[in-house]
């Protein structure tokens, strides 16, 4: 997301359009970048300051460009030096480039007197005090920064929406297997139960083989125990009440929303590995993909 604002700037009979641009993407951390002419450069710690005070995530970066505002038009007539000098080497070049790439591109079309003017470099910069550039520096910044707030309230208000109606459809795909998973774990049981008495009835006596029966019997009881996802529904019921009551709070809940997302994923790979049948399975599955879904929209909040 971005956010942008215009300031002007008077400056040696001049007047300049400031633009700060204020963008935002995911991010674990906070990043900040400035991209500032060197104008403007003194405004960074300001920028950053304010920027720190106000996020606690994401890749931010400020953007700020000036350009002569045609109010300068007038003045330029009285005087043509108020719009600044050009700079005949820098114009030379361009246009030696400009030779060269018509050569390879010989149907590319050539730069218009605006395009020129505002190659960087060719016309020098309207100077004011460096005081006024910076203060009109950050107050475009904390414009823009305000601007930017106000949008990722707006769409953290509608992410809540989204996260919302996710752990809704978990809890009903928990709803529709837990009650099931006694039975498939009684049925896993006795199906191997089977398999084993099949197995050994043709070396086994009727005694020692009764007796052997019983071991196994009460080793796969023990299995079954392990099997059992009780707990991890438990946990994942108590987890998704956590994320709820996140998102019903105030303030900053991205970093703890992170770590519900990990929580969240652990009890879906338990219920995946301990899984004894196909639709409890498929259950897991759609459960982790409900979390992929939720973990990349959480870092799109503060």
């Amino acid at each position: 997301m971005a956010a942008l604002l215009a300031k002007s700037l008077w400056g040696a009979g001049v007047v300049a359009d400031l633009q700060v641009e204020c963008r935002a993407v995911n991010s674990r951390f906070l990043d900040l970048g400035f991209r500032l002419p060197d104008e403007c450069r003194g405004a960074e710690p300001a920028l950053r300051e304010m920027a720190s005070q106000s996020l606690s995530r994401g890749k931010v970066e400020f953007r700020a460009a000036w350009r002569v505002n045609s109010a300068a038009a007038g003045a330029a007539k009285s005087n043509p030096h108020a719009l600044g000098a050009i700079n005949r080497d820098c114009l030379d070049a361009l246009y030696t480039l400009q030779e060269k790439a018509q050569e390879t591109f010989p149907k590319a079309q050539e730069l218009s007197i605006s395009e020129v003017l505002r190659w960087p470099g060719v016309v020098s910069e309207p100077r004011g005090e460096e005081d006024g550039w910076i203060t009109v520096t950050v107050e475009a910044g904390r414009a823009a920064l305000s601007a930017l707030m106000e949008s990722r309230y707006a769409e953290g208000k509608a992410l809540v929406g989204i996260l919302t109606s996710i752990t809704g459809k978990m809890r009903g795909v928990v709803s529709l297997i837990e009650p099931k998973v006694p039975e498939y774990v009684a049925q896993y049981q006795e199906k191997l139960t089977e398999r084993l008495a099949e197995a050994l009835a043709a070396q086994e006596q009727a005694k020692a083989g009764t007796e052997l029966m019983e071991r196994i019997r009460q080793e796969i009881v023990l299995y079954a125990v392990r099997i059992d996802v009780a707990e991890e529904f438990a946990r994942l019921k108590t987890h998704l009440q956590a994320v709820d009551s996140a998102l019903a709070g105030k303030g900053p809940v991205g970093k703890r929303l992170d770590f519900l997302m990990q929580e969240l994923n652990r009890e879906a790979n338990t219920l995946s590995s301990k899984s004894v049948s196909e639709e409890c399975t498929q259950a897991a599955l759609e459960l982790k993909l409900f979390i992929e879904q939720m973990r990349e929209q959480v870092q799109n909040l503060e």
